[in-house]
């Protein structure tokens, strides 16, 4: 798009130095092709002579004399004189418009291949994109899968953390209680222990009593003689 604009814009230019030359054409009058012609000092041919005009002379008209043959003219050079009416041309003869096209069909032909220059590299540089944004794409398109596979994985670690949080509170509370039995325990052991030494106790007060006491609630046999 920009090399084409350019091409316009250079067509622009060219038709406005084209426009600009007829403008400037409409005030300034050239010696016809055919021949040379002379430069008078007054408006007739037995005014002497000032200078020899060549076919395709630039002249700048000043006025023409009553009768209209003769036209007061300037020189590029600053000369001035009058030169027949007849052999002056308003529009530029083909020698003028001739170089002046070559010129311009030279400076054109430069601009066109400088643009088709352009051209080439901005075909060039869009090849380039293309293949930078389709590189781009790729990396994207991995990028977004190796994402999605994180999301995945940190979703997965985050179940995970959350059974493994859930387990530690079952192992605390399985610990308290673990710990309370252990005390129940402990408990019930040292209750046995004060259990069983009082049994022992009593089985040994109760021995002696039986030891010291029954012997003396026996009656004693009274001993008799077959000889008495």
């Amino acid at each position: 798009m920009n090399a084409l604009a350019r091409l316009l814009s250079a067509i622009a230019c060219a038709a406005c130095l084209a426009g600009a030359g007829s403008a400037a054409a409409q005030d300034t009058a050239w010696v016809g092709d055919e021949v040379f012609i002379v430069l008078h000092a007054g408006p007739g041919t037995n005014y002497r002579w000032v200078a020899k005009l060549n076919p395709g002379t630039a002249l700048e008209p000043k006025g023409t004399a009553e009768d209209g043959a003769w036209t007061e003219v300037t020189t590029d050079r600053g000369t001035e004189g009058w030169v027949r009416s007849e052999f002056l041309t308003r529009q530029p003869p083909a020698q003028v418009r001739l170089p002046a096209a070559e010129a311009r069909a030279e400076r054109l032909q430069a601009r066109v291949k400088e643009l088709e220059d352009n051209l080439a590299s901005v075909r060039a540089a869009e090849a380039d994109t293309s293949g930078s944004l389709a590189e781009t794409e790729a990396r994207l398109a991995a990028t977004s899968e190796e994402l999605a596979n994180i999301k995945q994985v940190s979703g997965r670690a985050l179940a995970l953390d959350e059974e493994n949080r859930q387990l530690n509170e079952t192992v605390e509370t399985l610990r308290s209680e673990l710990d309370v039995l252990k005390a129940d325990n402990q408990r019930l052991q040292d209750k046995l222990q004060s259990s069983a030494f009082l049994d022992g106790a009593l089985a040994v007060l109760l021995g002696v009593i039986i030891t010291l006491v029954v012997p003396r609630l026996w009656p004693r046999r009274r001993s008799s003689s077959s000889w008495a």
